[in-house]
């Protein structure tokens, strides 16, 4: 793919510099304008990709500082924090030159999104909370603990969960790139609705995703715990929630706490979905962005 230094918004790949940090970001579709910020943190930002999503919107993909061919921080795999990443996305829409955009983030790109918009919500139209949770921490991690248990039991008898619940364990030993893309790998049937049932479908998806190893510490080593409860009251610009049915990591208790916190908000439940309903119901998901998208004012 080309990288563009004209048009910011041109289809392709474009470069820009965030104090001497290269920051890559890649432009697919028409439409109003939609910043997506992708999870993990670390998982190369591709997975993310919505083409039906790109028939209504212009779809800005970023790629993380510390991901892929975005560059790295001097205390990498450290120092990734929220703050950073919505440090960079301030100067990516002052490149766009747009005065106001929407802005979707999925999983760990969810925190990022809450982030800015409550600090930067006279930039943004509107936002896009995907698989995304309010917190961080031992509440969140039990919660994930019981959505594994609900897909172990549902799986049992299948000779490859041994596999799944494997990577969920080295989780916590990761300690770079290779290790990481082999975790992500590994756990990701558990992170579908019906993995193993549309195998043929996902399979792909699973060979051909990665990503960096991101530690989740600050600069100083200290873990970027997140609790949002008590600020996500205040956020009154439109708010579109949506979380998949059998979503693992960020289930539906937690989509429906931000709907209950975030006045006026919308909430979707994808029945037919895990954390990627984009892929596994990419229709019911396209729809519920675009007339989202286009029922705001620009």
């Amino acid at each position: 793919m080309s990288i563009s230094a004209t048009n910011p918004l041109s289809p392709g790949t474009h470069v820009i510099d965030v104090d001497g940090i290269t920051q890559r970001y890649h432009v697919h579709g028409t439409g109003p304008v939609c910043l997506a910020h992708s999870g993990g943190p670390g998982v190369s930002w591709e997975y993310l990709r919505m083409p039906a999503v790109e028939q209504h919107l212009t779809m800005v993909y970023v790629e993380p500082i510390g991901t892929g061919e975005s560059g790295r921080l001097e205390t990498h795999p450290n120092g990734y924090t929220r703050d950073r990443y919505a440090q960079v996305l301030d100067r990516l829409i002052d490149h766009l030159a747009l005065p106001k955009v929407y802005l979707l983030g999925h999983s760990h790109g969810g925190f990022v999104t809450q982030h800015y918009a409550l600090r930067h919500a006279d930039r943004l139209a509107g936002v896009i909370l995907y698989d995304s949770a309010p917190l961080t921490g031992a509440e969140h991690f039990a919660e994930a603990m019981r959505n594994l248990e609900d897909f172990t039991r549902r799986n049992a008898g299948n000779p490859e969960l041994q596999e799944v619940l494997d990577a969920f364990q080295s989780i916590p030993a990761i300690s770079n790139d290779e290790e990481f893309t082999v975790a992500v790998r590994g756990l990701l049937p558990a992170y579908f609705a019906d993995y193993w049932g549309r195998v043929e479908e996902f399979a792909p998806m699973r060979a051909s995703v990665g990503g960096s190893h991101i530690s989740g510490l600050d600069e100083n080593l200290a873990p970027d715990l997140i609790d949002d409860r008590e600020l996500l009251g205040s956020l009154t610009i439109p708010a579109l929630v949506i979380v998949g049915r059998y979503d693992v990591i960020c289930g539906v208790r937690w989509s429906r706490e931000l709907n209950k916190l975030i006045p006026g908000s919308e909430l979707l439940i994808l029945e037919n979905s895990g954390h990627f309903g984009h892929i596994e119901e990419p229709e019911n998901f396209a729809r519920a962005i675009a007339g989202f998208a286009t029922s705001m004012p620009a």
